[in-house]
């Protein structure tokens, strides 16, 4: 669903003018949408009722208390990448015994705090992860249930910043070396396997790559099985995308479920996926405000009172998101590049857009709602923006507007 729509020429959040969030909320601030989070979450619900199957949302997209706690109330498992991230599903009233523990670099505060929480499982990246975990769990008395993360060595054709199932990412164990972690974890009175798991990249916007990586962990499954081995699960990752641009096309849950169907229907699995971006990612916009039009003999610049310190993505994977007025104005339209102010050239958000509008016009940057605030920073001192979710008719303000004590108050002058 499309949450964000045009009412005579006015962009609305579900039933609640933009205009009206931004007088009430100030800018720049994230707006997410309920129903179109609790749609998307939904669709995925649906798409795989066919099998036993744990969604379990990727945290890192959006980490808000107020989104987890609304995932947790729609039965959602989380898959987390630190202890922070597992506080906050636990603070969220999230069930930790829904939880799979992510990440190449576990510390053993980590290992131990989840251990304590009863956490699901953790996916095992390397020898000395497993190491580490064996050597924590003997010395706590709790067994550790354990999911071994496959790279598949598989190109998912993305930015090479997301993409994490090559033999020269960081990620993973590569797979030919799977027997041997699941016979030390078979030898152990303290592990336990239960799972097996791969995950390629992000924002895959084609099933050939999933379809590979299928293919390969569901012959490893077959063979371990064969070998004595039984796994509760197959966890085929996330990385389903989001269609950003006018050209993009993403394949729907449904056609994922379709994709996986073959690899599924005779196998007495459970299934768990780690859907992020693509049930946050359109849920959201970062509205922000023209401060000024200037003009140079080369272009014509937009300068919006949001920053790359508030949303990263254009700067960091040269992003494109679509930018529209809330309010759409007569007259002629012009080229501008969107730009921030804070001090790097890197600062931009699009690039000759084809925008009518003024000083003070309200834009509306499209599809933030997975790795915006999540990324956002202090950088040149700026204060991080606030989050307002809405649902129907209503609006709540579920992170305030950084202030300017925050911005300093961890911080000492030694005497």
């Amino acid at each position: 669903m499309n949450p964000f729509t045009y009412r005579d020429n006015q962009l609305y959040a579900e039933e609640v003018s933009c205009s009206k969030l931004a007088d009430a909320y100030g800018t720049p601030c994230y707006i997410y949408s309920k129903a179109c989070i609790q749609s998307n979450y939904q669709a995925f619900a649906d798409a795989l009722q066919n099998w036993p199957t744990r969604i379990c949302y990727a945290v890192k997209a959006n980490s808000n208390l107020a989104i987890l706690s609304l995932l947790a109330e729609l039965g959602a498992g989380f898959d987390v990448v630190s202890g922070g991230e597992l506080e906050r599903v636990i603070r969220a009233g999230g069930d930790a015994g829904k939880v799979v523990f992510s990440g190449v670099a576990k510390r053993a505060d980590e290992i131990r705090r989840a251990l304590l929480a009863g956490i699901y499982c953790f996916n095992i990246e390397s020898g000395d992860e497993l190491d580490r975990l064996e050597s924590i769990a003997k010395e706590m008395g709790i067994p550790a249930s354990v999911s071994l993360r496959v790279n598949p060595d598989v190109d998912p054709s993305t930015h090479p910043y997301i993409s994490t199932g090559l033999k020269d990412n960081k990620f993973g164990v590569e797979i030919d070396q799977a027997w041997d972690f699941y016979q030390r974890v078979a030898q152990s009175s303290h592990l336990h396997a239960v799972g097996i798991d791969c995950h390629i990249g992000s924002q895959l916007l084609d099933l050939a790559p999933f379809q590979a990586s299928f293919e390969k962990i569901f012959e490893l499954v077959d063979r371990l099985h064969g070998q004595g081995i039984r796994l509760q699960h197959v966890d085929v990752g996330g990385g389903l995308g989001i269609p950003y641009g006018p050209e993009d096309a993403a394949p729907s849950p449904q056609e994922y479920a379709q994709a996986l169907h073959p690899f599924m229907q005779d196998r007495q699995l459970e299934l768990v996926i780690e859907p992020g971006r693509a049930i946050v990612g359109r849920a959201g916009l970062l509205l922000c405000r023209v401060e000024y039009l200037k003009h140079t003999t080369q272009k014509s610049f937009a300068l919006v009172d949001a920053a790359m310190n508030d949303f990263l993505r254009p700067s960091l994977y040269s992003a494109w998101h679509e930018i529209s007025p809330v309010c759409k104005e007569a007259g002629e339209e012009a080229l501008y590049d969107v730009v921030g102010p804070v001090c790097e050239s890197s600062d931009w958000f699009a690039s000759q857009r084809k925008l009518c509008i003024r000083q003070g016009s309200l834009l509306a940057i499209r599809d933030a709602g997975a790795y915006g605030f999540v990324m956002a920073s202090n950088y040149n001192s700026r204060m991080r923006p606030a989050e307002i979710l809405v649902d129907g008719d209503q609006s709540w303000l579920i992170r305030k507007r950084e202030s300017v004590e925050q911005l300093f108050a961890d911080e000492m002058i030694p005497s």
